[in-house]
């Protein structure tokens, strides 16, 4: 459902006027719609329902035939290509971001949990000087036939949210491979492989993201050496916090033959300064270590979406908000929305907040696979 200023919640789902009334119903009946896609055989009831075992049980490398065995290197070379742009601010920013295209190695790990099939690394782009944060690491999970074995497909790359344990970006990625395309999501710096005692440090939350910006648009150019993946067709999904660093990489150049945005969009800034919940406990930390609103707003300046919003490719973008969200205000998405000229039906306004989005995911993964085997 596609709502704008102009469509209320009432004339959408035709409802009383009662806002309090329109936000029940409708969360209601989508988590009654969610809760029969939990409940399917390859849904996340299922990778719940396992968790326990997982914690008692090593995990063991799933024996998929036909995909790379571990160890495995491949040869891949940066694809990067950042034109200059007329915007003084736009070519400062992209100076910042941008690294010298090289050839780099890409290594196939074994899986640490079942949920996925392999593990692929490779260098950062922009290392910072920590060994573990500088090297890449990625969760492939792969597209199958009904026998279990890897077909050729196109890929998505998902970037996660800011939940340590990644839950979304894993529900989405495995999500995204029963819809039979290949999923491989990356960890951020201080996420996953590459957490560190450093990663629990608020300032690095911002400044780290710089590194993640180039990590995920290196990992285009990773991902298209991998077998049975399409190279002529690999996207990024990006949620939340992923969706910040999704909208900057795809304002970077358009390595990315589809891009889509969930629950996020610009002023970066502006939702650390005010945003609620999640971005308001990121805040207090901050704030506790002693940097002012004016150092937020600088820290947050390099790899704000909206100085390259206007390098977005509209017509392969797709941006999902939630009309309640108060984590990252519905202005925060619109002001990308407008700056990247996305038309009315690639900014898609969900009734929902920033929590309660996730009952729409079925629908947003059936969105990303059609657009992606188009």
């Amino acid at each position: 459902m596609i709502l704008n200023d102009n469509l209320s919640c009432q004339s959408a789902f035709y409802l009383p006027s009662d806002g309090l009334f329109c936000r029940r119903w409708v969360l209601i009946c989508g988590w009654l719609f969610f809760s029969v896609w939990l409940v399917q055989p390859n849904g996340y009831a299922t990778e719940v329902a396992t968790e326990a075992a997982k914690k008692t049980t090593p995990a063991q490398t799933p024996q998929v035939f036909g995909l790379p065995e571990v160890g495995t290197l491949f040869n891949a070379k940066d694809s990067l290509v950042c034109d200059v742009d007329a915007s003084d601010d736009a070519q400062q920013c992209l100076t910042g971001l941008r690294w010298n295209p090289t050839d780099f190695s890409v290594e196939i790990g074994a899986a640490e949990k079942d949920t996925y099939d392999r593990l692929v690394f490779f260098p950062s782009p922009l290392p910072a000087g920590n060994p573990i944060h500088d090297r890449v690491s990625m969760e492939w999970y792969a597209a199958k036939d009904a026998d279990g074995k890897p077909v050729r497909a196109p890929a998505v790359i998902v970037v996660h949210e800011s939940g340590r344990s990644m839950p979304v970006g894993r529900i989405i990625a495995k999500g995204l491979r029963d819809h039979g395309l290949h999923a491989i999501m990356v960890h951020l710096p201080g996420y996953g492989n590459r957490k560190t005692d450093l990663a629990d440090r608020p300032e690095m939350l911002l400044t780290s993201l710089r590194q993640g910006i180039a990590d995920v648009r290196r990992a285009r150019d990773a991902v298209a050496q991998l077998p049975f993946v399409d190279p002529s067709r690999i996207g990024v999904q990006g949620t939340s916090l992923g969706g910040f660093v999704t909208s900057t990489v795809i304002g970077l150049d358009h390595g990315f033959n589809r891009g889509f945005i969930l629950l996020a969009g610009g002023q970066l800034d502006q939702v650390v300064l005010r945003g609620k919940k999640d971005a308001a406990k990121i805040r207090e930390k901050l704030s506790s270590l002693g940097i002012t609103d004016e150092q937020i707003v600088d820290l947050a300046r390099p790899i704000e979406p909206l100085r390259l919003a206007h390098r977005i490719r509209p017509e392969t973008t797709w941006l999902y908000n939630g009309m309640f969200d108060d984590v990252v205000p519905r202005q925060a998405s619109y002001a990308l929305a407008s700056a990247a000229k996305l038309a009315p039906e690639h900014h898609i306004e969900l009734p929902a907040n920033h929590y309660s989005g996730i009952i729409f995911l079925p629908v947003v993964l059936q969105k990303i696979h059609d657009e992606m085997v188009k």
